[in-house]
């Protein structure tokens, strides 16, 4: 397929494929017999890479760490208790995050009330 129709199927525009392609996470391939255009063509079982590495940035990884994980995850050299453990990993992060914005949210709403008295 072409990538109007992979961006179609996956639902990403196809600037986004280009980066993503661009960047290293799957590759397009030439027909070598066609002299006439530079078209790439992609494998149907893209589609559920593709689906993958949305998830994976809905959910909060990087490019570089999707890109690191891909080969590995698909390739199945990891264990169960590894991607179980990149996972975990990955909540902790999230954890933090939470806890720094729920501090960021505290100050600001402690600078309402300053406000609101008359301190600033």
């Amino acid at each position: 397929m072409l990538i109007s129709e992979l961006s179609k199927r996956t639902e990403l525009s196809i600037h986004t494929l280009r980066y993503y392609e661009k960047y290293g996470l799957f590759k397009g391939e030439v027909d070598e017999k066609v002299k006439t255009n530079n078209y790439k063509h992609y494998d149907e079982s893209l589609i559920e890479k593709v689906e993958l590495i949305k998830e994976a940035k809905e959910i909060g990884f990087t490019l570089a760490e999707i890109k690191g994980l891909l080969d590995d995850w698909y390739s199945n050299k990891l264990s169960a208790e590894k991607k179980v453990e990149v996972l975990n990993v990955k909540i902790a992060e999230i954890d933090a995050k939470i806890l720094q914005l729920q501090q960021v949210r505290k100050f600001l709403v402690d600078g309402i009330e300053d406000v609101k008295r008359g301190d600033c």
